[in-house]
């Protein structure tokens, strides 16, 4: 959980978490799969290590999906808030037609998100009516603690020669969404080579709170990160029982979006990840500025048991014992925080899941280093700017520019970033236009996507790339084809590019097909070979310190490679975040690292 401004946090307050619940809304059309007609298929029946499984057909003759299948044990009574244990077998054949339930969320509104991305779309009156109408008549999602389920799509049965695997991670701010969206459920990567995996993790409390109570329990002595441990405990499954589907266990590709790119990273980081995937994509999220610990509040953060004992305290529980916590109703649970929690639940450093916050270990070296693809988009903040409007995740209460006090209002704007920003201060406010009232809004959301996206993702990629891996990055340029779209290219927006999920009444062009292909073959030569280039594909060069693939605006011929993307903009919000993971080092007893690493040390190889 994060700090004294949870409201700043973006990307850690229920508010944002609803951005992906409500964008995957539009496609609501397939939380149960498209309508398309699905029948189970006596060509499907696989064996796992648990028993065997019976998958439907799809829209494409010779794809197979397998819903619903159970991965760990329900992680209910005195499995809530413990590390997930394997699933129990069954006799004869598990019917996999069924997507298993979400996760615990809150079921409540999208606090207006869902309006908000219809109304940026541009589209008419008729059209956004129309849309608004099908989501409502959508029958309520089942949501439930038992949800530790994952889904497969694959064309290669029976085969000798296994096929690439892709696992993907949901977003949704570790709070919301489930791998049954049907922006996830489509046969196009399958149709270029690949086996599909869509898996569901524990969300919110039930997936990171911690507690001193829950801890005292636990063998390690820790608590939290539940979350974590259950895409581990997928990413086994997926390691033990994927050959039966025509997938390689020994080429696994990790890849999510949002709060699943800040997953990708910190399965990189958590030393029980290692080995279990061989490739890594990171779709507009990278874990990096995540300070959180699970037992001290360094610079403003607020602590895991701090946050846990928030929610025993909203429950009237007093010195709660971990029995007295497992026992209370699930749905209690959730309605007090989602009636009574401002913050949201994510991973904690514990010193064992976790031993070093996921920057920390980037920086030192000490992650599981293996060929990476990161990027973001354009326009990330798009969605979420105007419910909290603050450019920087690190400053509570930017000062607004003042058209009576000019002079006055700039001169507070300037403090406020020199305290964090240092030298970079001056550049940052004018770069964003940060003092003009008339231009404050564009800047401050161009500000937020760059922070929290690009220079996290971008500090992946280099450091990955200090290893001497692979590493690939890349910007998404393409907007909403109305010529009233006010979104740009806003956060999620490339989603139905790689699944190849479009919804066409929010409007498809040739060369938005002609994108989708490019971008699907990218990522698939990727998890193949680690390597996205291919045949009749721009040539997509390594990182190199310096090198992007732009996925640029509406016209997918002018794809291609560029060089120093924001660079200048990037280095000075990287000098904000070193000296907030400097200062962690310094103003905490966790001994995160030895070392003090200079932020022009780290951007000195650009």
């Amino acid at each position: 959980m994060f700090g004294q401004n949870t409201a700043s946090k973006y990307l850690n307050c229920k508010r944002y978490s609803v951005v992906i619940w409500a964008a995957a809304s539009l496609s609501l059309w397939g939380l149960t799969g498209c309508g398309n007609s699905e029948t189970l298929s006596e060509d499907a029946i696989v064996k796992t290590a648990y028993g065997a499984v019976q998958g439907v057909t799809t829209e494409t003759h010779g794809i197979y999906n397998f819903k619903g299948i159970p991965f760990a044990a329900p992680p209910i009574g005195d499995k809530r808030w413990r590390p997930p244990a394997k699933p129990e077998a069954w006799e004869g054949v598990r019917k996999a037609d069924t997507f298993g339930p979400m996760c615990m969320q809150a079921s409540t509104s999208d606090g207006g998100f869902l309006e908000r991305i219809i109304d940026g779309q541009g589209l008419g009156k008729i059209k956004k009516t129309l849309i608004m109408k099908v989501v409502e008549a959508q029958p309520k999602a089942r949501i439930s603690e038992d949800c530790l389920y994952l889904n497969i799509r694959t064309d290669n049965l029976n085969s000798e020669t296994p096929k690439p695997v892709m696992v993907w991670i949901h977003g949704g701010g570790h709070q919301f969404g489930s791998s049954d969206f049907n922006y996830y459920q489509h046969n196009s990567l399958v149709e270029k080579g690949v086996v599909l995996v869509t898996i569901n993790y524990r969300l919110g409390a039930f997936g990171y709170m911690a507690h001193p109570a829950l801890s005292a329990s636990d063998p390690n002595g820790v608590s939290g990160n539940y979350g974590t441990l259950d895409q581990v405990a997928a990413l086994e499954w997926v390691r033990d029982n994927i050959t039966a589907f025509g997938g390689d266990p020994k080429n696994v590709t990790i890849f999510g979006e949002s709060a699943g790119g800040w997953s990708v990273t910190e399965l990189m980081t958590t030393p029980f990840g290692n080995g279990l995937f061989h490739r890594a994509i990171g779709q507009s999220g990278a874990a990096t500025y995540h300070l959180g610990q699970v037992d001290a509040d360094p610079l403003g953060w607020v602590s895991g048991y701090a946050a846990g004992t928030q929610v025993t305290d909203a429950l009237g529980l007093e010195n709660p014992t971990a029995d007295a916590m497992r026992a209370l109703p699930a749905h209690t649970i959730q309605d007090v925080i989602t009636e009574k929690m401002t913050d949201g639940f994510h991973h904690n450093r514990d010193g064992y899941v976790f031993p070093k916050t996921v920057g920390q270990s980037f920086i030192d070296g000490d992650f599981y280093s293996v060929p990476t693809l990161f990027g973001y988009n354009t326009d990330e903040a798009s969605l979420f700017f105007d419910n909290d409007p603050q450019p920087s995740v690190w400053i509570e209460a930017f000062p607004r520019p003042d058209a009576k006090a000019p002079e006055t209002s700039r001169a507070a704007q300037l403090a406020a970033f020199q305290s964090h920003y240092g030298p970079h201060a001056e550049f940052l406010l004018d770069t964003y236009n940060l003092s003009n009232i008339d231009t404050f809004r564009a800047g401050g959301m161009r500000m937020m996507g760059d922070e929290i996206f690009g220079m996290n993702i971008r500090l992946v990629t280099n450091l990955n790339e200090d290893r001497g891996q692979y590493a690939f990055a890349y910007t998404f340029g393409r907007v909403p084809p109305n010529k009233k779209q006010t979104l740009g290219a806003y956060h999620a927006a490339e989603i139905p590019f790689i699944f190849g999920s479009h919804e066409k009444i929010m409007g498809l062009s040739k060369s938005d097909k002609t994108l989708t292909d490019l971008m699907q073959s990218y990522w698939v030569n990727f998890a193949k070979t680690g390597d996205p280039n291919g045949e009749n594909l721009p040539e997509w060069p390594n990182y190199d310190g310096e090198n992007w693939m732009q996925f640029g605006g509406n016209n997918a011929l002018k794809t291609g490679a560029i060089k120093d993307y924001n660079k200048a903009k990037l280095d000075a919000l990287e000098y904000g975040l070193m000296q907030k993971l400097n200062g962690l080092n310094t103003e905490t007893d966790n001994h995160l690292s030895e070392q003090k690493l200079s932020p022009k040390d780290l951007n000195q190889k650009d």
